[in-house]
């Protein structure tokens, strides 16, 4: 068979071979080439090199992200709405740069925060017990302020006691974290606040939300849900923080008897605010505090401190009381928090007066706003009012023309809502008075 019709057509044996001896020669010197020190150094620095948005936080995604979102702001003329720095008690009124606003960013719902009652009961337990109790409570920060407190707490509950944390986005983040774990489901209202979200992540338990208030909806995903899993918790709102609406407490309590589940109900902005009394949604509803299995609340609003509680069982409070991580390793409560705590709870009790205000000033701030043409939402009238301004720019915007009318509220903007649901968020205050209630509505009408 004559070369021409095997291998490589029309060349000689001889050739071929010498092709292919010089490809292999050339194979070789590449691989000698790949395999010296200098080039396996580089080869392998290229392999491990690392990113440089790894280890550099001006790189970061998140911070690259508001570097953004703030330089657009700037070229539209927008300036941050963020961290302005009031120069006293900030109730009804604030100062802010030497000059007076009404205020609605604060929710300082009873006017506790600068009650002189208050006040004094702070300074008195400073006094008495220091500035700090420099120790975890577990082993040597206990205070008789504490008990004093929790007591007060459970009392008005009507259960059988309570535990008071440093912080309440920790007291949700800890308790959750804590009593659930991978064979547990946790369901949650679509809104609820990012405390809870963050306390399930930690827990490692499934989590499912749905639709916002509608109990037919927990009803339904219980009914095919529930039997897959261990322990099963349900969390509510007592006041929805951005949208000012309540839950029918009533229907959620029978869905978690029916399906043998717990129910937490987060009373951060419902406490002091609804029932007769203030003592929250349960008196709103004529319900008994036995009825829920978790009450939470904060006690930085109508308590006018800072940090969180829960109430309920013995064995409840007992058990996070010796192993939730967010107690057992933190310090004790500062006393005068606690102090100051206690006391707003007390005048709470004494002056029920400031309850029957707040409901009306809201009410009436409700009702101004809707005649007004402004889109409240879903908002009952509860302290929380939103004007819905369905434009993160915009609201923006508002907020800053608002200011330099002499009132101060704060925008919610995206990602903290949806774009179409950006807001700005009125808080009302008991110490409101109509006149400014209406100015404010006014001005805030013909802005729009």
């Amino acid at each position: 068979m004559s070369s021409s019709k095997k291998g490589l057509p029309g060349l000689s044996a001889s050739i071929k071979d010498k092709l292919i001896q010089q490809a292999l020669e050339r194979k070789l010197r590449q691989a000698g080439q790949a395999s010296s020190p200098r080039t396996m150094l580089q080869s392998s620095a290229r392999k491990n090199a690392i990113p440089e948005e790894f280890y550099r936080f001006d790189l970061h995604p998140g911070y690259r992200q508001l570097q953004i979102m703030n330089e657009g702001a700037a070229r539209m003329g927008v300036r941050s709405p963020f961290f302005k720095l009031h120069e006293g008690a900030a109730g009804a009124e604030t100062q802010i740069g030497g000059k007076s606003y009404i205020n609605f960013a604060s929710y300082n719902y009873l006017g506790m925060s600068d009650d002189p009652v208050v006040q004094a009961a702070a300074r008195e337990a400073m006094e008495r017990y220091g500035t700090s109790v420099s120790a975890s409570r577990l082993v040597s920060g206990e205070r008789p302020i504490h008990r004093e407190l929790e007591r007060a707490i459970a009392d008005l509950y009507e259960v059988d006691d309570a535990i008071a944390f440093v912080s309440g986005h920790a007291t949700n983040v800890s308790t959750i974290g804590y009593l659930f774990g991978p064979r547990d489901l946790i369901v949650h209202d679509e809104l609820i606040h990012n405390s809870i979200l963050q306390g399930a992540q930690l827990s490692g338990a499934r989590r499912l939300s749905f639709a916002h208030n509608d109990w037919a909806a927990l009803d339904a995903i219980l009914a095919e849900q529930r039997h897959q899993f261990e322990r099963v918790l349900i969390v509510l709102e007592g006041i929805y923080s951005m949208d000012g609406d309540f839950p029918d407490l009533p229907r959620f309590v029978e869905i978690k008897r029916r399906h043998k589940a717990f129910l937490m109900v987060d009373e951060a902005h419902s406490l002091g605010v609804m029932g007769k009394r203030g003592y929250g949604i349960r008196e709103h509803f004529g319900l008994a505090g036995t009825d829920v299995d978790i009450w939470m609340g904060t006690l930085s609003k109508t308590f006018a401190g800072c940090g969180g509680y829960i109430a309920g069982e013995t064995a409840l409070i007992e058990h996070l009381k010796f192993l939730a991580p967010g107690f057992l390793y933190s310090v004790g409560m500062p006393p005068a928090v606690a102090g100051a705590s206690l006391a707003a709870l007390r005048r709470m009790l004494e002056l029920p007066e400031r309850v029957t205000t707040l409901q009306a000033r809201g009410k009436y701030f409700l009702e101004s706003a809707r005649a007004a043409g402004i889109d409240t939402g879903s908002s009952t009238g509860y302290a929380v009012v939103p004007a819905i301004i369905a434009s993160s720019l915009k609201a923006a915007r508002l907020s800053a023309a608002l200011f330099e009318q002499g009132i101060n509220v704060q925008p919610i903007l995206y990602p903290a809502v949806p774009e179409k649901s950006a807001r700005l968020r009125f808080f009302v205050s008991c110490m409101h008075t109509e006149e400014q209630l209406r100015r404010t509505v006014s001005a805030l009408s013909e802005l729009l």
